[in-house]
């Protein structure tokens, strides 16, 4: 595997604030954005959108990570990452509107894109079970304050975090009736 910049910027991190160390006495590891910085910009070595990205010690050491302020986050052995089950019903095919002349079907190159298509294909409405549907929200947002727990898949012990105004993304949200 070729080691990357994330790689041997956590490395580094790991090494210098003994994470895994603190992770088997505490459970978990909180990491401010200005430890991170010292070695590489936190934005590019936080966000992992799906469970391949993450780092290579994250990924031997079964752990993730998470924000839980503007500029904290909480490493552990969690499951961050929905596995998404295998589908049970025949896929069905859907058409975009022949009138829609700003989507080229065959050629998808984003997420905002793919949320589109399935929004005026009528895909969303009809996987929610809706006959009215409306996009509500999206984008850059603050999270508010929340708490929750999630489990640690290590010793199978309940964490408890509160995040705190943690930035967001809302891909899309949408209500119906």
């Amino acid at each position: 595997m070729i080691s990357t910049k994330n790689d041997r910027g956590w490395e580094q991190l790991f090494q210098k604030y003994e994470i895994l160390k603190n992770i088997s006495i505490d459970g978990y590891f909180i990491i401010t954005a200005s430890q991170i910085n010292e070695f590489r910009e936190a934005r590019l070595m936080t966000k992992f959108d799906h469970q391949v990205n993450l780092p290579k010690l994250f990924q031997d050491n079964n752990l993730s990570i998470l924000p839980i302020t503007r500029g904290n986050y909480v490493i552990s052995n969690f499951d961050a990452y929905e596995k998404f089950p295998e589908p049970q019903k025949e896929i069905c095919h859907v058409d975009l509107p022949k009138f829609i002349e700003s989507i080229d079907y065959n050629n998808i190159t984003s997420e905002a894109m793919a949320i589109n298509c399935a929004y005026v294909s009528n895909m969303l409405a009809d996987f929610l079970g809706e006959t009215e549907l409306l996009p509500t929200v999206s984008g850059r947002m603050s999270s508010g304050t929340f708490s929750f727990n999630i489990i640690n898949t290590i010793t199978n012990s309940k964490i408890s975090l509160t995040v705190n105004n943690s930035q967001i993304e809302i891909d899309g949200g949408y209500e119906g009736l």
